[in-house]
Formats: C-alpha cells, sequence, structure tokens
C-alpha cells in the first residue's frame, strides 16, 4: 500500500502543477493537454482520471491522519500512545 500511497501522491503533484499552470496561462499552459495532444485526447483523459482517482485514494491516509494525529498516521502506528 505505501506504494500506491507513493505513486497517487506522485500524480497529485503532477496535477496540482498543471492546474498551477493554466492559472497563470490559461489552457494553453495546460502541460498535460499538450503532452497528449489536447484535453479531449484520450492521453489526457487517462492522466486526469488517474489524478481524481489518486485524490479519491489520498483520502484515506489524510482522514487517518486526522484521526490519529500526523505523527503517529505517518508511523503507522494503530494506537493511541507510543512509547518514546
Amino acid at each position: 500500500m505505501k506504494a500506491l500511497n507513493l505513486i497517487t501522491l506522485a500524480l497529485l503533484i503532477v496535477g496540482g502543477v498543471n492546474w498551477g499552470l493554466v492559472a497563470m496561462g490559461g489552457h494553453e499552459m495546460d502541460l498535460v493537454a499538450n503532452i497528449f495532444g489536447g484535453d479531449e485526447s484520450a492521453g489526457a483523459r487517462v492522466i486526469y482520471a488517474l489524478v481524481g482517482l489518486s485524490a479519491l485514494w489520498q483520502i484515506l491516509p489524510w482522514s487517518k491522519a486526522l484521526r490519529m494525529g500526523e505523527d503517529h498516521a505517518e508511523a503507522g502506528h494503530t494506537h493511541s500512545h507510543v512509547a518514546r
């Protein structure tokens, strides 16, 4: 599951940078669309879908971090007290 979390996090970073570029320069700066031949191309739509699915997947560790506290969630602890 750690590998999947890293992959989805990387996709979210790609998506975030892409949207930042779109915000600064309009749709001409949409790198995903430019790489794959337009925002309606199959390749771009796959990337957009993967970024969206990655966001949904990342809700799981985010909600765990909210419940347990970030330090415990990152360490993978399932109980509330950890010997330090």
